[in-house]
């Protein structure tokens, strides 16, 4: 199974100061399942700030890993109740990143689903706020009403 797809993500981070910054994005990518995993793979923009840089999702077992290569080079593993750290390497310097995953849904399937993840952000064991994402993955040229109305709030 290997299908092109529609990816929507918004993703919201809440800093130590309480200012939040929300970020939508829509675009396509790459939906297939190897052995007992499913795989997105999708490529940032301008839109990101990481433009060159090609991020894949691994979904197992209800934990979601989360790995870019190009500009930003990194891996965050989103595990339910459980810290993992890893490095954030930029063009600006590689730093330690801790991630704490509050909660992580997964729904997926042939066809496509759903991820939630909400999680804590350290950076060199220093909190750095509140995160979370949204993403739906429905394959392309098809639309899933369900999760075009969530997606925009309902409207």
């Amino acid at each position: 199974m290997k299908k092109y797809v529609i990816i929507s993500v918004k993703g919201t981070q809440t800093s130590n100061n309480q200012n939040t910054n929300i970020l939508e994005l829509v675009t396509e990518g790459k939906y297939y399942k190897k052995g007992n995993a499913y795989f997105i793979t999708y490529k940032e923009s301008e839109v990101t700030g990481m433009e060159g840089t090609t991020t894949t999702l691994k979904i197992s077992d209800g934990v979601v890993t989360l790995m870019r290569f190009g500009s930003v080079n990194s891996q965050f593993i989103f595990e339910q109740g459980q810290k993992h750290l890893s490095y954030y390497d930029t063009t600006y310097g590689t730093f330690t990143v801790g991630v704490y995953a509050n909660e992580v849904e997964v729904n997926v399937n042939d066809e496509g689903g759903e991820i939630k993840v909400d999680y804590q952000l350290e950076i060199d064991n220093n909190k750095s706020g509140e995160n979370d994402f949204h993403m739906f993955i429905r394959e392309a040229g098809r639309i899933n009403d369900k999760c075009y109305t969530e997606f925009n709030g309902g409207n």
